[in-house]
């Protein structure tokens, strides 16, 4: 496979820009017979003539324009390389592609996520949702720059990644009008009652069912959910209590109709953003971190 030299390629660049091999070698502060043996180069390698005299003026081939506008591009992406990398502006839209681990609700995913955009107006943000080793797989390719998640990862996933903690809020366990008399006598009045849980093997699955097994408490399984914002809606609906991240609270009631049976702070929900960067550089993602830490989360709730 043939190799651009972008050497070459810079000296025609500059040639093109300046109008001339003259102000081109002053600029770049290279001897004239440089430029023109690089030059030359260049075309031998490309098969084409690139720039032709006309009179005492050099002026671009056909061939010649279309080289000089992927030459643009390609150094105006250096240059946003560099800034992007200092941390500075790059006039385009800054851009965050976020993966998020199917177990989060979809309306704390938003929460955590909105800090970024607040940040940055100019983001364009794209979510994708689903298996956490599946996005870290990704992640591991640069094809996200986050992956939100209520595990940290780990070394069993092969993936070379850091683990940032968000925080962590107590579980809010919410029942529909029918099912408000179970506040009296919580968390005894859970024996019988109709539960909705999320899938077994997720983190809050686990935590809830050992919880339920240490307080000697067995309710009816009324219904399990991979998608917790399906759960919520069963339970706005009528068929259960059902369990929630306490700071989705007054969200949670307003549009499902429902009410706090009991707040369990012994049921703590984590959430990490995971990148293969020990050190966050990607401005979006600082301002979902340091938000979560410093407001969302501060209050430990």
């Amino acid at each position: 496979m043939d190799w651009l030299n972008y050497h070459h390629l810079f000296y025609f660049w500059s040639v093109a820009r300046a109008g001339s091999i003259a102000k081109a070698s002053q600029e770049l502060r290279l001897a004239q017979p440089t430029i023109s043996n690089q030059l030359k180069t260049l075309e031998s390698s490309l098969g084409v003539k690139l720039l032709e005299r006309q009179g005492r003026r050099l002026v671009l081939t056909d061939v010649g324009r279309t080289v000089l506008r992927y030459a643009d591009d390609i150094f105006r992406t250096g240059r946003e390389l560099q800034q992007a990398v200092k941390g500075l502006p790059t006039g385009k839209r800054l851009r965050l592609v976020a993966g998020i681990a199917d177990v989060i609700p979809k309306r704390m995913a938003a929460l955590l996520l909105q800090p970024a955009m607040d940040a940055h107006p100019d983001l364009t943000l794209t979510a994708r949702e689903g298996p956490l080793p599946q996005l870290l797989g990704a992640l591991a390719l640069h094809e996200l720059d986050v992956v939100i998640a209520d595990v940290p990862a780990t070394e069993e996933v092969k993936v070379k990644a850091f683990n940032h903690r968000l925080g962590d809020c107590g579980t809010t366990f919410f029942a529909p009008p029918r099912l408000a008399a179970l506040k009296k006598g919580f968390p005894r009045s859970l024996d019988g009652a109709p539960l909705l849980l999320p899938s077994e093997g997720t983190a809050l699955r686990k935590d809830i069912d050992a919880w339920l097994e240490a307080n000697e408490l067995h309710p009816e399984l009324a219904g399990e959910f991979d998608d917790s914002a399906l759960m919520m809606a069963f339970g706005g609906r009528g068929l259960g209590v059902f369990p929630a991240p306490r700071v989705l609270e007054d969200e949670i009631r307003a549009q499902f109709g429902v009410q706090v049976v009991a707040r369990v702070d012994a049921l703590r929900q984590g959430f990490y953003a995971i990148t293969v960067e020990r050190k966050l550089r990607h401005p979006a993602v600082v301002a979902v971190v340091e938000t979560a830490r410093d407001a969302l989360f501060a209050t430990g709730a």
